[in-house]
């Protein structure tokens, strides 16, 4: 009978495996250079993309779409919103394929330049009162190069981290490198909460301006980082895919489908019970719409922790029972969530923020980027967690702009329902997705650490 101690031999086979993908068993001289310069870099990226769902909360339906009723102008300004999430997969596809034929951080470079000058840009906008009908399309084209650019983002920035770190460490790792979309939306939060006193459109300018401070850092620390050496594993072995997202469609489908469901769990609960609730604050709690935005600035706050927190949990106890039991959480939050929210409360509806962004929202994105990466061989493993990742994003793009229609339908309950179904729809990608950081597999590897560590002494 094998046990945690007698590794089975499909056990060792994957560590076989493991050590012929260029990554030693403790990881890079670099791992935690490269962890936190992805994460840097996906901060920036954070900021100018969630800062316009902030923006499209409070602002944009004003400034760009004033000559229709609110109600109509919140729906346009969160369709624009949606706009950006849709091309992803674009954005993804392209940055998939070259990151597999090309290498990981090349991409990561490209996207940060393109997202930066579109962000810039949206701060220089003239409003509709100024150009009329011209302001909403040029907002639309900057919006759908924001996205094109964040679809290359994360698949770059997590399998740089994942193929640079300790084998019993990659969940922790890839945390850090997570837990840079959570401070991207601390200084989001804070430059628009130090904005709101700001006369006119400068509210929502200055923070899309100020993304150009934050670009220059992130391009000076990534042209530091070193190439993965899986993919240079890769490339000198001649394994490089001519189409790997073709290739990554044809093997890995049914991993691409579970890991859409698992995203989609993540972000688009994110999109109802942070981007959508904010607005809903704004207009059916307005007692609250004063606390809503430092409620979130320290929850974001408590999120860089907790996003490290459950990468480095997954790696103690595996990625799939932690998954699924952060999936039966959501399911349970979406009703109680639209209660509590009305509560004239500063700590209820902070207990809100924390349970939706530091629990759910977290606690899933904590153990993506492990879990992702090792469904797919490195050979394809940039189309594949990008063409997952970003595909889910148009879900998650226009849940707002649902939210907004279910709740002239519904009321309340409407978005609360949706909260439900996407948290029935990870519960059940978790439960069909197979664990690759088993009892049997960490133990293992633990040993072999130990055996390594012991010769090297």
């Amino acid at each position: 009978m094998s046990t945690a101690q007698e590794p089975t031999s499909a056990v060792q086979d994957e560590l076989a495996e493991l050590a012929g993908h260029g990554t030693p068993v403790h990881g890079t001289p670099e791992k935690y250079k490269v962890a936190i310069g992805s994460s840097v870099g996906a901060t920036v990226e954070t900021y100018d993309f969630i800062g316009f769902g902030t923006a499209a909360s409070l602002y944009l339906n004003e400034a760009f779409f004033p000559a229709v009723s609110p109600v109509i102008g919140l729906l346009a300004s969160f369709a624009t919103l949606g706009i950006g999430f849709a091309v992803r997969p674009i954005g993804g596809i392209i940055a998939g394929h070259l990151g597999d034929r090309i290498g990981r951080k090349p991409i990561l470079i490209a996207s940060l330049l393109l997202m930066g000058g579109a962000t810039v840009a949206i701060g220089c906008l003239p409003t509709y009162h100024s150009v009329g009908i011209l302001a909403p399309i040029l907002l639309l084209v900057v919006r759908i190069i924001q996205g094109l650019a964040f679809g290359g983002e994360w698949g770059g920035a997590i399998l740089m981290t994942y193929e640079h770190a300790p084998w019993c460490r990659k969940g922790l790792l890839t945390g850090i490198t997570q837990a840079g979309f959570p401070f991207g939306l601390l200084l989001s939060t804070i430059a628009f909460q130090a904005s709101t006193r700001l006369p006119g459109t400068w509210a929502w300018r200055v923070p899309f301006l100020l993304s150009a401070i934050l670009i220059v850092v992130g391009i000076v620390i990534r042209t530091h980082v070193s190439e993965s050496p899986e993919f240079e594993e890769v490339k000198q072995e001649g394994h490089i895919e001519k189409n790997p997202i073709d290739a990554s469609l044809r093997n890995d489908w049914r991993n691409f489908l579970k890991a859409m469901g698992l995203r989609i769990a993540e972000t688009a609960t994110y999109a109802v019970s942070i981007t959508y609730v904010l607005s809903y604050v704004k207009m059916h709690a307005p007692q609250n719409a004063g606390r809503t935005l430092p409620a979130l600035l320290i929850a974001a706050a408590i999120g860089l922790f907790a996003t490290v927190g459950w990468g480095a949990l997954s790696d103690r106890v595996g990625r799939r029972g932690l998954y699924i039991m952060l999936s039966v959480i959501v399911i349970a939050w979406g009703f109680p969530l639209f209660r509590l929210v009305q509560v004239s409360s500063f700590a209820v509806l902070f207990g809100c923020m924390v349970v939706s962004y530091c629990v759910c929202q977290n606690g899933m994105a904590g153990i993506q980027g492990a879990w992702f990466s090792e469904l797919y061989p490195p050979e394809r493993r940039s189309a594949g967690v990008s063409l997952a990742y970003q595909f889910s994003a148009v879900v998650s793009g226009f849940t707002p702009f649902f939210c907004t229609a279910l709740f002239e339908a519904l009321d309340w309950r409407g978005p609360a329902l949706l909260i439900v179904i996407y948290g029935v729809i990870g519960l059940v990608s978790a439960l069909a997705t197979r664990e690759t950081w088993g009892p049997q597999r960490r133990e293992a590897v633990r040993r072999r650490a130990a055996a390594e560590t012991a010769v090297a002494v």
